[in-house]
Formats: structure tokens, C-alpha cells, sequence
């Protein structure tokens, strides 16, 4: 198998996943784009993952955790929602490139180590049968089936249902997003006790995660850990 995808190679090489340049191996981005990529790492708020401009104790919360702490017990996500981490989620997310889900969720296993280590079950955050019969896939479900294949958790895709069709939130505030959630999830099947990890593409508000939390912990989940591959920062518009 090696040699055939040497010479398979030299007639396909390897192209970097954002600008198409050639590269040494499949799924990666090439030097200019490394380069642009801004990964998020330490410092952080322990609870929700938020980067800090500073170094702080690894117990440090921001102050939104600080003065309402969210229900799940922590959140990390791969980049900030910036120019360069939308061209390749939109490909993702709305240009049929689901060939991105597995260096997606490698980035995201190692952002999220630590979560995954303390979860039993990956759970996708749905969506509705309306849009997944328009959009034909799931992302979020993609990147949750990539993450168990490089983990020990087991793939619950059909544990958590989008039960409403909930209008697009986009141009939505945190609370009108929340309101436009409420109600919009339900379990399917037994979870007392699990500890899941949550995955979804984009944490905006944080909305969706917070419904699917609730949710979760409704049923009798111990506890939620969520893993997103982008998140919009503080300041920032989606």
C-alpha cells in the first residue's frame, strides 16, 4: 500500500487544505498558512476555554464563568472565529468539503485532551431533519465520528434530537438565540451518568451548547464537556 500511494503521489500530490499549495502530507496546511493560523492554547479560562492576554493560574476563570458559571463543566475550541478559520469551516460547513473532518478533529483531539480523557460517549449537536435534508450532512456529526475513531469514546450520533425547526441565528443576540433554543432538544435513550463530550463546529453565544446542556444534564448526564472547532471571541461578529 505504500508504494502505490507514493506513486499515486506523483501524480496527486498532497495539496494544503486552505490555499491548495502542495505539501509533504495529506490534511495539513503548508508553512504560509501555518503561519496565518492562530491556534488557542494556555492561558485560558479554565471553564470555557476563553484565552486570556496573560499569564494566570491554571485555575483562573473569566469573568463571565466567574459570575455565572455555564452548566458544562469545561469547553475548548481549535481557533478563534477570524478570517482565516472561516474560509475553511464555511468550505467545511457549506461547500461539501467533508474530506476536512479528519484533520479537523485531529486538531480538536489535541485542544481538548484533557476533556476527552474525563468523557465516556461523543455526542454531535443535531440538527433538524428540515436542514440536514437541505444541507445532506451533519459537520458537527462528522467531526464527532473523526474524534471517536481517534479516542476511546463511543459514537452516540442519534443520543441527542433536534426536535424543533428553530429559525436561522446568525443575526440573533445571546438571549434572543437562548429564547429561539428553549425546548428545542431532546434524549433519546438512557444517559444517567454519562459523561459526554458535546462537539459542534462554531460556539457564537454559546447558545446551542448551553440548550444541548441542559438537555443532557436534564436526563441524568453527570456532566457535559464541549469541543468546538472555532469560537467567536469577545468584540467579534460572526
Amino acid at each position: 500500500m505504500a508504494p502505490f500511494s507514493k506513486v499515486l503521489d506523483l501524480f496527486l500530490p498532497p495539496r494544503c487544505i486552505s490555499c491548495q499549495k502542495i505539501v509533504l502530507d495529506p490534511y495539513t496546511l503548508c508553512q504560509d498558512c501555518w503561519e496565518q493560523a492562530c491556534f488557542l492554547s494556555a492561558p485560558c479560562c479554565r471553564i470555557c476555554g476563553l484565552p486570556f492576554e496573560f499569564d494566570v493560574p491554571d485555575s483562573a476563570l473569566c469573568l463571565d464563568c466567574a459570575l455565572c458559571a455555564p452548566p458544562f463543566a469545561q469547553a475548548r475550541s481549535v481557533f478563534p472565529y477570524d478570517d482565516f478559520s472561516r474560509g475553511l469551516i464555511l468550505a467545511f460547513k457549506h461547500g461539501d468539503r467533508t474530506d476536512l473532518a479528519p484533520a479537523f478533529a485531529g486538531w480538536m483531539v489535541q485542544s481538548a485532551a484533557s476533556l476527552i480523557e474525563e468523557c465516556d460517549v461523543v455526542v454531535p449537536v443535531p440538527l433538524h431533519w428540515r436542514r440536514l435534508l437541505k444541507r445532506r450532512y451533519n459537520q458537527a456529526a462528522l467531526l464527532a465520528l473523526e474524534i471517536s475513531k481517534r479516542s476511546a469514546l463511543i459514537y452516540e450520533p442519534a443520543l441527542l434530537k433536534r426536535t424543533r425547526h428553530t429559525p436561522v441565528q446568525g443575526h440573533l443576540s445571546r438571549m434572543a438565540r437562548q429564547k429561539n433554543l428553549q425546548g428545542a432538544f431532546q434524549i433519546i435513550g438512557d444517559i444517567e451518568g454519562m459523561r459526554i463530550l458535546l462537539v459542534d463546529d462554531v460556539m457564537t453565544t454559546g447558545a446551542t451548547v448551553l440548550g444541548c446542556t441542559k438537555a443532557l444534564l436534564g436526563a441524568g448526564a453527570k456532566e457535559v464537556r464541549v469541543v468546538t472547532l472555532a469560537r467567536v471571541l469577545p468584540n467579534k461578529t460572526v
